[in-house]
């Protein structure tokens, strides 16, 4: 049996919306990595309204652009931002974790623009990382759903990055604090292990006959959607009972965290984990990362002209 949660959308101010005081100097472009999924691309968008209505944000142009499968490619949306004014514009990345696309493809927007726009000041901001705000709105979408003090399944993206892989066990642990489970796994809808049935398996053998779920994900997508349906199969042939809290969504305490990402872009104190960054230290199997030129990846897609772009502006460094 499953049994499901989804929040609202909440909608503050439109994007970009005009101030008083005259034209924006300031920018903040969000960078969502896009989807073929449209209620994924309104969710983005609406965090986007959510975080240009932040009084902290007051007088700042922001905009939101995606990385691939959806539109408006970021580096044309970084190109408006220009055009309407700004002479200092955060590039931030809309992602929980820093893998590939915000070690790589998002700086690539930065660097790319920057070769664009000489005369404009474009910084690179850093993802969310695993932040208490995140944590307490797993927490409650538990909560609303009788999850607390069950056993639990996160699960997240998976990467080919250690370190983000990684941190989404983190989350993992720290929900399961959070939420008083007995137990925690923590499983991915791909590229890495365990795979999101395979997780499951391993609730059920160590004894849960009803498990919580959270999808440690900012909005629904194509992956949730196929997890739900290996939950949906799982749960008919196993019997066990499956709680599903969905996932962070458009939620305003996503707002603090974004605003104090973008001072520290603006501060020159971008929170990007090195100690055990792929890109600068080498791992099993992805030796050929480390020093790896940003953009890598699928940046070219961010672009104006989609293709034929070359990546080769810099090394990966924090």
């Amino acid at each position: 049996m499953l049994v499901d949660v989804r929040g609202g959308i909440p909608i503050g101010r439109r994007r970009g919306s005009p101030r008083p005081g005259g034209p924006a100097t300031d920018g903040l472009l969000i960078v969502g990595h896009g989807s073929r999924c449209a209620v994924a691309v309104d969710q983005v968008r609406a965090i986007a309204d959510l975080v240009a209505a932040a009084p902290e944000l007051d007088g700042v142009a922001v905009d939101v652009g995606f990385l691939e499968m959806s539109d408006p490619p970021a580096g044309p949306v970084l190109d408006r931002l220009v055009a309407r004014g700004c002479r200092r514009i955060v590039v931030l990345p809309l992602m929980l974790l820093a893998a590939g696309h915000g070690k790589s493809d998002v700086p690539a927007v930065v660097l790319e623009g920057r070769e664009r726009h000489p005369d404009v000041d474009i910084v690179f901001g850093s993802p969310f990382g695993v932040v208490h705000d995140l944590v307490d709105i797993a927490g409650d979408n538990l909560a609303r759903v009788g999850g607390d003090g069950l056993p639990l399944l996160v699960i997240a993206r998976g990467t080919s990055d250690p370190d983000a892989n990684a941190e989404a066990h983190k989350a993992g642990r720290l929900v399961a604090e959070w939420s008083k489970a007995p137990f925690a796994q923590t499983g991915f809808t791909g590229v890495t292990t365990p795979l999101v049935p395979d997780a499951l398996e391993m609730c059920r053998r160590l004894g849960a006959d009803r498990l919580a779920v959270f999808f440690w994900f900012l909005c629904h997508g194509k992956l949730i959607e196929r997890a739900r349906d290996d939950m949906a199969t799982f749960a008919a042939d196993s019997g066990v009972e499956l709680v599903d809290a969905g996932y962070l969504g458009p939620d305003p305490r996503l707002v603090p965290t974004m605003v104090a990402r973008y001072r520290e872009a603006l501060d020159g104190r971008p929170t990007l984990n090195c100690d055990t960054c792929s890109y600068r230290l080498p791992f099993p199997g992805h030796e050929d990362r480390v020093g790896q030129p940003a953009g890598v990846g699928h940046s070219h897609l961010a672009a104006e002209h989609r293709h034929g772009h070359d990546h080769g502006h810099g090394h990966h460094h924090h």
